[in-house]
């Protein structure tokens, strides 16, 4: 199962990595300025990772692929990594699906 890990930035901000079960990191959110604005984040991926129309394929400066995944606002609420190609990207956002759901929340902030 995969897990939301929400960990604290340098400038006292909030983040998400949600992570496969292999532990690689497949989506990361913004920056939140409180912790429950945060797991508001984490909840909102929950909820729009199950729809495939959610998912934003972009490509990067330097042509690689990646994707967002939008809020029903249109807001980004978490983006991917740079993938070497369309095919591992596509691998990524199932990734996402199938481990979102379910994917339990560990706060590092409380170590």
């Amino acid at each position: 199962m995969g897990k939301f890990e929400i960990t604290s930035r340098k400038n006292g901000e909030f983040q998400f990595n949600l992570k496969a079960t292999n532990g690689q990191v497949i989506l990361t959110s913004q920056g939140y300025k409180t912790k429950a604005s945060c797991l508001n984040g984490v909840e909102s991926v929950k909820k729009n990772s199950q729809d495939e129309k959610r998912f934003e394929i972009k490509e990067a400066a330097n042509g690689k692929p990646f994707f967002n995944l939008m809020a029903t606002n249109g807001q980004v609420i978490g983006s991917s990594q740079m993938y070497a190609n369309e095919a591992n990207m596509k691998n990524g956002i199932a990734s996402v699906m199938n481990n979102a759901p379910d994917a339990e929340i560990v706060d590092l902030t409380e170590e």
